[in-house]
């Protein structure tokens, strides 16, 4: 039987605990990463916590009162949030401080990787073959909590993390600053050495269970694959996010 892995619940200190607590929390500017709310308690400052995490781009989760009492702490009011590790940056800010700089976009998009084992692996890999920003969706991705930074061994909190509340329209935002979006597929029609990653580019992974999300997959630019010696239902996302990023930074010429 396959065993899971207990995820590690966080330590008290990375939380913050109530309602009026998460309300000033999110008043004060302060970097969360998710708010968790009772789906059962009928509370008017919900509504507050809603609007204000919407104008920062804080996710607001509902879940049963199990989740909350998971965290094992008291006195939570229906509402927790997780303080972050990973201060999240503006894709477009990204983008045009990139271009300010004089370089070359090289960006990667995580759709749907949920292992923060693969995160932190892709992250290390990230940092160290230039790529700029790692675009994330709010919802369906791993949490870039402590063990995340830890697997990363550190380069999370180096390189620029993006959150958006939609990756189709993070694509749209791509495209309209010139950049070219590549998929990653099995069954894509151009083999890596032969893509141009000299151009401006945004690389997207998906999960190795359900790869990329069909209607973000259509609207990609190219479609790519890595050429292997034997037949294999798919590569671990890590170790292939790590090929491909390679070639991208052989072809910018790194190293000669």
């Amino acid at each position: 039987m396959k065993q899971f892995r207990q995820p590690h619940r966080p330590k008290k200190s990375s939380l913050v605990i109530g309602t009026d607590n998460v309300i000033a929390a999110l008043k004060e500017g302060k970097a969360l990463d998710r708010i968790y709310i009772d789906q059962k308690v009928n509370d008017s400052a919900h509504g507050e916590i809603r609007r204000l995490a919407s104008q920062v781009g804080v996710p607001v989760n509902y879940v049963p009162a199990a989740k909350l009492n998971s965290f094992n702490v008291t006195n939570d009011g229906g509402c927790i949030a997780i303080i972050s590790k990973v201060q999240y940056q503006n894709l477009q800010d990204v983008i045009s401080w990139v271009v300010d700089n004089g370089d070359v976009p090289l960006l990667l998009i995580l759709d749907g990787i949920t292992d923060i084992r693969n995160i932190g692996g892709i992250a290390r890999t990230a940092w160290c073959c230039g790529v700029q920003a790692i675009v994330i969706p709010d919802k369906g991705v791993g949490a870039l909590n402590e063990d995340a930074i830890l697997t990363s061994a550190g380069a999370l909190e180096k390189i620029a993390v993006c959150r958006v509340s939609s990756l189709m329209k993070a694509v749209d935002e791509l495209h309209a600053n010139g950049i070219k979006v590549f998929a990653s597929e099995m069954k894509g029609s151009t083999r890596i050495q032969d893509a141009d990653f000299t151009i401006p580019a945004a690389i997207v992974m998906g999960s190795e269970e359900k790869g990329i999300y069909p209607a973000l997959l259509k609207i990609c630019d190219e479609r790519i694959n890595i050429p292997m010696y034997n037949d294999f239902e798919s590569l671990n996302v890590s170790v292939a996010t790590g090929m491909i990023l390679y070639e991208a930074m052989k072809q910018r010429g790194f190293g000669e």
